[in-house]
């Protein structure tokens, strides 16, 4: 055990002061899909004193190809993402605290994580949160790594308060939406390459180098032989409303929060109550079992078929209407079986 981290150690940048630091230091990755997956190991493997991992899905065959943490059981299982993760890497490092957390990362959750955190990282699939990240971020005064890919192509950077632009700042003049719902599908090896850049800038915030981050916005196509950093400097603006002189945060504001959104690539539709809630599952399982279809439940969640359509009902009240990307749709589907 004395010497784990040895071969880390002996990289001049972080030693062993540097590996002390890493030990004492508290990450939350927001998504544990392909990018939350490879970035929660490596930090694991690294010796992160504490790892808090958030997500609102569970394992599904089509996530073995490329999201390394999990195995064909909890695919079965239909087994939420952040419990299967926690047992692999509990098993890879059993010095890491981890914190498991099954929800959405929504604007409150969300001011209440960064307070006690070193740094977050971007792992989700969507662009509304990443916003709300963003603004989190800003206002709490705490660093984060962006980070998204589809297809064979990837882009990742990190962002300072204070210091660098930050998203927003952007927006108008990087290409940056359109990369996590897509069709085009995804190999690995792009994703293994956005967590590489990842998680390398992390280890250099964690131990303190800030004058060795790359300050600079990378986007690559593995496929195509592409590769660009760009610095981005500049484009940090003055009436920023997230990080500008008169910053306002939009999008922690509520009429910029939804309850209902379709998920990337997945034929589905996520429904959030708009109260906290607390399911009973179990009770919920002889109701439905009552209208036909099949019912399937696991300590975590509730899954129920019936014609093209499936719910699966977790216990703070979230349901994923599959079958459907319709909004519509499918809160007519939440509410006809589930009140």
């Amino acid at each position: 055990m004395n010497n784990r981290y040895s071969r880390q150690e002996l990289f001049s940048p972080i030693g062993k002061a540097g590996q002390q630091l890493i030990s004492n230091k508290h990450v939350l990755i927001i998504g544990v899909g392909a990018l939350g997956s490879g970035c929660a190991e490596a930090l694991v493997r690294a010796g992160i004193g504490k790892l808090t991992i958030v997500d609102r899905d569970y394992v599904e065959w089509s996530n073995l190809q490329r999201q390394l943490l999990y195995s064909e059981e909890d695919a079965k299982n239909r087994i939420p993402k952040v419990i299967a993760a926690k047992n692999r890497l509990t098993v890879i490092n059993s010095s890491v605290a981890i914190e498991a957390i099954i929800g959405d990362a929504t604007v409150v959750e969300l001011e209440d994580w960064a307070q006690k955190v070193d740094l977050i990282m971007d792992a989700t699939d969507n662009f509304e949160t990443r916003m709300i990240i963003n603004d989190v971020s800003q206002k709490v005064g705490i660093p984060w790594i962006y980070g998204a890919c589809v297809g064979s192509y990837g882009i990742s950077y990190t962002i300072i308060p204070e210091k660098t632009p930050c998203l927003s700042c952007l927006l108008d003049t990087v290409p940056l939406g359109g990369l996590t719902c897509d069709t085009a599908g995804i190999i690995s090896p792009a994703v293994n390459m956005v967590v590489s850049y990842q998680i390398s800038e992390a280890l250099k915030i964690l131990v303190g180098d800030m004058d060795s981050l790359r300050n600079k916005l990378v986007s690559f196509d593995l496929w195509k032989n592409q590769f660009s950093a760009v610095q981005v400097d500049k484009l940090k603006k003055a009436d920023c409303p997230s990080c500008g002189n008169e910053r306002s945060y939009p999008f922690l504001s509520f009429e910029n929060q939804t309850k209902s959104a379709v998920l990337c690539g997945r034929d589905s539709v996520q429904i959030r109550p708009s109260i906290p809630t607390v399911m009973d599952l179990e009770t919920l399982e002889k109701i439905l079992a009552k209208n036909g279809g099949t019912v399937q439940r696991n300590p975590f969640l509730l899954s129920y078929t019936l014609g093209s359509h499936r719910l699966v009902v977790f216990k703070d009240g979230r349901v994923l209407v599959h079958g459907t990307k319709d909004i519509t749709e499918a809160k007519a589907l939440y509410h006809r079986y589930l009140g």
